[in-house]
């Protein structure tokens, strides 16, 4: 018991510290065995031992720490309205805002600083750049992180980073030395340090001279974007939830921003590209057939110029046949223990939408007929008056177009922890739900099958490292349910989601198009797809070797193209991630606790929609 209050105690003066370093009273501070954490004023630092050892003491100090200064130094309007549009580009402008942050709010103050560092050794565990062993493999995001805190305050990279840091230093120093240089002469400042990381960014070949807007002007003008496609224009003001949800700041090593890749390899341009035939069809690994329609990627417009590097390594697998059923089990028993308290008000909602749909398809009749059903209810004429003929009613065909969904669920592991367990239960319980008003559900799920590029990357080595390689990793598409599988069958398949190791990176377009193309051979009438995503595609292999946004605008072709030509319903969630900037019909949350409800009302709408 004494041991657990000197863990209530330190949380209670960590919190205190937090709130005095942000100035804001508002600050809620809790442990978590998850990734540490901030959304809006709730910080979620690690959870130490029991003991409270020094080093896991200061690692939770460090990320509270950061969290608190990032609240008390850190404009998120700002921030968004100067962030570039490029996957890439953005992360390494978030990564240095981070390093600003952080230079600012240590200065003076060695006990901060000190915390920071810890915190900082803590991410780079995970990092790739601690294990890296060419140019391809250093992450550009940690690298200039670490190359502009040394230059705001003078501390050189922690020795896990070295060697990494050893790879690009002389490349980074070469293109953006002088813009190092500068930045710290703006560190108070964080629109004018905004315009030179934008310069910054322009020097390592990341962007192509986006204007960013005028420190007076309110918002930017509509014509200061980028040079980018043209179908980013007049995104701008969609640009205030930002990339990832400037809110919602997640410390984490291998899941959002890591290996971008080195800049001199982003620069080329996106328009050598080659015409793929698209999406995977080979065997899996373990040998279970694709079950997927066929429809070859030959259907789509010729400006697709978008292609995996090969396909020999991807799998479209069942989530059956990727663990055994005992540990289903576990996992499904897992899952529910962990949303018993969520399970009875997304139960609630759900039968919200059955009535809903049951309603729209209720029986309705046509009477006075000459044939067809005897109206009892008429019979009273026919008794007061022989001579009256019999009465006939028809049962009309109900409006209630027969229908299928299709959720597909980013598996990616930004994720990892209650978002993915809510999406799994939700999913469940809409699909418990539509069943039982007729409608059928698939649920499907997409990841890759290794971080950092697998055997597609290996092979790519191998073959001497083509230019413009394509898609660089083992995507893995995952069956959880088929559309006519009862859901008892399937409840067990939901679990897998909760396996460790499971959830690595994420490739949107593709999936999307394998989702779709399984719908499109349905027979139902009306066709529904949602997606349920935290983040814009991010794969590190890819997007080493390919330009910063090959993922993104592949993404958008997709869309754009199941949107203005097929036949698809299409909707989109987005969890701390603005997914209005892509999709038409789409909402963002930035809390994964709303999951539940806008999910039941998207579907609701949709249904309710007349075509």
């Amino acid at each position: 018991m004494a041991e657990r209050s000197s863990l209530d105690a330190f949380k209670a003066v960590l919190g205190g510290a937090a709130r005095v370093m942000a100035d804001d009273s508002e600050v809620e501070l809790a442990f978590t065995a998850d990734a540490p954490s901030q959304s809006g004023r709730n910080i979620k630092v690690p959870m130490p031992s029991r003991t409270l050892p020094a080093d896991e003491v200061a690692q939770a100090r460090g990320f509270a720490d950061g969290f608190a200064l990032r609240l008390k130094h850190h404009d998120s309007a700002k921030h968004n309205r100067a962030a570039p549009r490029e996957a890439v580009a953005r992360a390494v402008f978030d990564a240095v805002e981070t390093a600003r942050i952080e230079a600012l709010g240590s200065r003076g103050y060695e006990g901060v600083s000190a915390n920071l560092d810890q915190a900082l050794h803590a991410r780079l565990k995970s990092d790739p750049i601690a294990r890296a062993r060419s140019k391809d493999e250093v992450p550009l995001s940690t690298a200039v992180q670490l190359m502009v805190r040394e230059r705001l305050t003078g501390k050189q990279a922690p020795s896990s980073a070295a060697a990494g840091m050893a790879l690009v230093r002389d490349w980074i120093e070469d293109k953006a030395g002088k813009d190092l240089d500068a930045l710290g002469l703006a560190i108070d400042d964080q629109d004018a340090f905004a315009r030179l990381v934008s310069h910054m960014l322009e020097d390592l070949d990341l962007t192509e001279g986006e204007v960013l807007p005028d420190e007076d002007d309110e918002g930017g003008s509509d014509d200061e974007g980028t040079e980018d496609q043209g179908e980013d224009e007049g995104e701008e003001g969609d640009e205030q939830a930002g990339e990832q949800g400037e809110g919602d700041v997640e410390a984490r090593g291998e899941d959002r921003d890591e290996g971008e890749g080195e800049g001199e390899e982003q620069a080329e341009s996106e328009q050598s590209f080659d015409d793929a035939d698209g999406e995977p069809g080979d065997d899996g690994e373990e040998g279970m057939m694709p079950v997927r329609p066929n429809r070859p990627w030959s259907d789509l417009p010729p400006q697709f110029e978008y292609k995996p590097f090969t396909t020999q390594f991807d799998e479209i697998i069942a989530a059956t046949e990727l663990c055994d059923d005992e540990e289903l089990e576990r996992l499904r028993s897992y899952l529910d223990q962990q949303l018993v308290h969520l399970q009875g008000v997304v139960t609630k909602l759900a039968n919200r939408l059955q009535r809903r749909l049951m309603a729209q398809q209720s029986r309705s009749w046509d009477f006075d007929q000459e044939e067809g059903m005897l109206d009892a209810a008429r019979l009273a004429r026919v008794v007061v008056n022989p001579m009256q003929s019999l009465s006939y009613k028809v049962e009309r065909e109900t409006e209630f177009r027969d229908t299928v969904v299709t959720l597909l669920i980013d598996n990616s592991g930004s994720m990892r922890g209650r978002p993915i367990s809510i999406a799994a239960i939700s999913a469940d319980i809409l699909a418990r739900t539509l069943e039982r008003v007729g409608v059928k559900v698939e649920i499907l799920g997409f990841t890759t099958r290794a971080w950092k590029g697998g055997q597609s990357r290996e092979e790519w080595l191998q073959n001497g490292r083509p230019h413009q390689p394509g898609r660089l990793n083992d995507i893995r598409h995952i069956i959880y349910k088929q559309a006519d599988e009862p859901w008892r069958r399937a409840k067990k398949s939901l679990g897998l989601m909760m396996r460790e190791g499971l959830l690595k990176e994420n490739i949107d377009g593709e999936a999307l198009l394998w989702a779709h193309s399984r719908l499109i051979a349905r027979p139902e009438d009306r066709k529904v797809l949602m997606v349920i995503s935290d983040g814009a595609p991010v794969d590190d292999s890819t997007l080493s070797v390919n330009s910063g946004s090959y993922l993104e605008r592949h993404l958008r072709q997709v869309i754009g193209w199941i949107e203005q030509r097929s036949p698809v319903q299409l909707a989109a969630i987005g969890i701390g991630h603005d997914v209005t900037r892509y999709y038409n019909r789409a909402v963002t949350i930035m809390d994964v606790e709303q999951l539940a409800g806008t999910m039941i009302e998207q579907l609701a709408a949709l249904f309710d929609d007349e075509e």
